[in-house]
């Protein structure tokens, strides 16, 4: 009887792993939340208990594994509602450089679902804006000349309705 309390008790305890960023810093994250990162996940199945992400900084991979955490935890609760009112808030109050920083990670790791919801939060933040609106939130600059300008503004006239730069392009 003690042996299989013990073996249950052993399989409800989580192989912790630690992941570096490229700061240096190490976050322990239980195993099952960090491989929703497919790069992560081939890691540990090369037997790495420490992952390195020389692409990923502290600041961005705080917010990661938040999200990782969150999500492992409420997809075994089967709380779908609590996930979706996770991601609001999560990408909520995130600037465009937060949200590129986070696109750029999640790529990197490969976690599909954050790569969903971060694009998406970005494509409705452009939505309905002006072209030179989404220029300076791309930091795109303009390689046209004034008269140049004009002709593309004649023929393609649709392409520059839309709410100019405002706030929301912080």
């Amino acid at each position: 009887m003690a042996a299989s309390s013990s073996s249950s008790a052993a399989a409800t305890e989580q192989k912790m792993l630690i992941l570096k960023s490229s700061d240096g810093d190490e976050f322990q994250i239980e195993e099952n939340a960090a491989v929703q990162s497919i790069t992560i996940k081939n890691m540990v199945e090369d037997d790495y208990t420490v992952i390195p992400l020389p692409n990923v900084d502290t600041k961005t991979l705080i917010k990661i594994t938040e999200y990782l955490k969150t999500h492992a935890d409420e997809k075994m609760k089967s709380n779908e509602e609590e996930i979706k009112k996770f991601d609001k808030d999560f990408v909520k109050e995130k600037s465009y450089n937060d949200l590129f920083e986070l696109v750029l990670a999640a790529n990197y790791l490969d976690i599909k679902s954050l790569m969903d919801l971060l694009c998406q939060s970005i494509a409705d933040r452009i939505k309905d804006k002006s072209y030179m609106a989404v220029r300076k939130i791309f930091n795109i600059t303009n390689e046209y000349t004034e008269a140049e300008l004009e002709e593309v503004k004649k023929e393609h006239a649709w392409a520059h309705e839309g709410v100019e730069i405002d706030d929301s392009t912080n």
